[in-house]
């Protein structure tokens, strides 16, 4: 690559896009790979191009477009393409619904390299179809080809990014409390939860209201698994009263307890467990008042079909707590990230 004044470029090729900027616009000006006219001179200084960079062939050297293209093959996405690249740049766009996944320390390993930078949407991000989910470059308009080698290094055999699509879901939701079941007050708990759930694939198999008796609530959780049901959802009871049954009828079903009450407000006393690998949740009353509480914050990663840890949990605390915002912007804040 070599410099050359304006003036002396007509007739050379261009190595490299020139952006321009102007009224709110921007983009290229002229492309990689333009001869320079005589009447480019007089533009090019318009927009503050007083030398311009030729394309010289140098052994160990790759341009920023070959650098980019290198750095989207070394981490392709089932679910989501490339596009570019432009003006040096790659971009990962959705083509699907889902969770996106990165793998952090593998991402924090490439961006130490010298003069590579990878910018994604944060780790368990859900997605929709056409979001970017990734920008690719390197930051001079030449590297050494050693930097984009041992970048490729590093992520060969492994999964820098994913994009995880939503499975069908079939979902018992198992209501308890007397003053419910009895008829005192209506139950506000199952229009939040299927409007909640509309935006994921599956259909809900059954609904059951139970008194605060524990067999009850045991045998409508067995009758939706008998139903199909392989996701559990169980609300009401949910705090540490001795008297609040729920918590203590899913370990009864035999269910592996990942955790009861997470880092993370609202939805504090959350509940997960597994009973093999049906996904359970005990949600607590914040979900009826609150635009966004943990609930939401699982039911993506649920759906992906990831099975949520101990470690997931903890992960929670850190962003944790919602400023309850006047318009809730979720996921485009603070909250849920781990």
């Amino acid at each position: 690559m070599r410099k050359v004044r304006v003036e002396d470029a007509v007739g050379l090729t261009l190595c490299h896009d020139v952006t321009k900027m102007v009224d709110g616009f921007k983009g290229p000006a002229f492309r990689r790979g333009h001869v320079i006219r005589p009447e480019d001179v007089e533009a090019l200084k318009d927009i503050g191009k007083q030398t311009v960079f030729i394309w010289e062939p140098n052994a160990g050297e790759l341009h920023e477009e070959d650098c980019a293209l290198r750095l989207s093959a070394m981490a392709p996405v089932e679910g989501a393409h490339y596009t570019g690249p432009s003006e040096g740049k790659v971009l990962l766009v959705a083509d699907q619904r889902g969770l996106f996944r990165v793998d952090k320390a593998l991402l924090e390993a490439v961006n130490r390299i010298g003069d590579i930078t990878i910018a994604t949407l944060p780790d368990h991000y859900p997605v929709e179809a056409g979001m970017s989910l990734a920008s690719m470059r390197i930051v001079p308009l030449v590297t050494q080809e050693a930097q984009i080698i041992e970048a490729e290094t590093l992520c060969r055999d492994k999964t820098l990014l994913a994009l995880k699509p939503y499975q069908a879901r079939k979902i018992g939701v198992v209501i308890t409390g007397s003053e419910v079941y009895h008829g005192r007050i209506q139950d506000k708990f199952e229009p939040v939860i299927r409007r909640k759930l509309s935006h994921f694939p599956g259909e809900i198999v059954s609904v059951t209201i139970c008194d605060d008796d524990l067999g009850m609530i045991m045998s409508a959780a067995r009758a939706a698994l008998d139903k199909g049901a392989d996701f559990l959802i169980f609300t009401g009871g949910m705090s540490v009263d001795p008297d609040d049954l729920t918590p203590t009828a899913i370990r009864g079903l035999g269910a592996e307890l990942i955790s009861h009450g997470v880092p993370s407000q609202p939805g504090n006393m959350t509940l997960v467990a597994y009973l093999g690998e049906v996904p359970i949740l005990g949600v607590p009353g914040a979900a009826i008042s609150l635009p966004t509480t943990v609930l939401d914050v699982l039911l993506p990663a649920i759906y992906a079909g990831e099975r949520i840890t101990k470690d997931d949990l903890i992960r929670l605390g850190d962003g944790g707590l919602c400023q309850k915002c006047a318009a809730c912007h979720y996921p485009n804040c603070t909250f849920g990230r781990y």
